[in-house]
């Protein structure tokens, strides 16, 4: 098999392009493996967790949820309607980006995952994230400033009229297109969702979210107003939907203006909840510790 055919956008199964299953061994292998070691490792961890296994139990759940997004992205008939209707294509980019991504990073998959590899391999992987230059950069490519920078530079510059139809021809750029999607999204919500013991951290968080739905609401509203079709060759197949080109276009940007927008926003207002709450019980033990500290210095001689 050639590479080009190796990584073909077109690999599919069904009767008719349009209820098509993308079956590219690129996209279903990585999908196989991934779900099978988190399997396997959430197995072990379960066994050793004792009073943990209720945060297991919701962390599989949102896992199993993002790997559900991520497939429907990427191999059901969604894949491959989004060769030929842009706004097909808006919804398994946003199902990426908006959905898979949040779903996976708050379901914290790491420690299953390398649960499930070797010995030898997770303490050869832990000896190589503790060098000093793999630190150095992530922790700057963690920085919620700089995560929300490069998550909205990729959406931006992906939709580069040239770019972005490159890659509907060309296979190994269309992956890797949804990659940089997929990898920015999850640098982005890994950066913002917060963790325990930065709860504190949320302002700034919910501020990036705004930034993000606002420049990602106007790149969808430019697509909305526009009097031209920007990508004529993902439009190919508009009348598959009942369309003409542009109104495929102006339902993409409405994908991505008002639904993307609302997850953001919902996701802003769930942090601006956590942030109350942590406020609240850091001043509830204040107010504890303090009436403490008054009740001492009464009661001492």
């Amino acid at each position: 098999m050639s590479f080009e055919a190796l990584f073909s956008t077109s690999v599919c199964n069904g009767s008719a392009p349009e209820a098509s299953w993308t079956l590219a061994s690129p996209i279903a292998l990585p999908l196989a493996a991934i779900a099978s070691l988190y399997a396997i490792g959430a197995m072990r961890l379960w066994r050793r967790s004792g009073r943990g296994r209720p945060q297991r139990f919701r962390q599989a759940l949102l896992f199993s949820a993002g790997w559900i997004a991520l497939a429907a992205a990427l191999l059901s008939p969604i894949h491959a309607l989004g060769e030929r209707v842009f706004a097909a294509h808006m919804i398994e980019h946003e199902l990426l980006m908006a959905i898979a991504a949040p779903l996976l990073v708050a379901s914290r998959p790491a420690p299953p995952i390398i649960w499930a590899l070797p010995t030898a391999l997770r303490q050869a992987l832990g000896a190589a994230g503790r060098t000093s230059t793999l630190r150095a950069m992530w922790a700057f490519m963690s920085r919620p400033l700089v995560a929300t920078i490069l998550h909205g530079a990729t959406i931006w510059v992906w939709h580069i009229r040239a770019l972005f139809e490159a890659a509907l021809q060309e296979g190994p750029l269309h992956y890797a297109q949804h990659a940089c999607f997929l990898g920015t999204g999850l640098l982005f919500w890994w950066a913002l969702l917060p963790r325990p013991g930065r709860e504190q951290a949320c302002g700034r968080a919910i501020l990036l979210l705004f930034l993000t739905s606002l420049h990602t609401s106007l790149l969808g509203a430019l697509l909305v107003v526009s009097p031209r079709v920007w990508y004529p060759e993902n439009a190919v197949g508009s009348s598959l939907w009942g369309l003409v080109p542009l109104e495929d276009q102006q339902l993409a940007g409405l994908g991505m203006w008002i639904p993307a927008g609302l997850l953001y926003g919902g996701a802003a207002l769930l942090l601006a909840s956590i942030w109350i709450c942590a406020s609240a019980r850091r001043q509830t033990s204040l107010r504890v510790i303090q009436s403490g500290a008054d009740v001492s210095r009464a009661v001492s001689p």
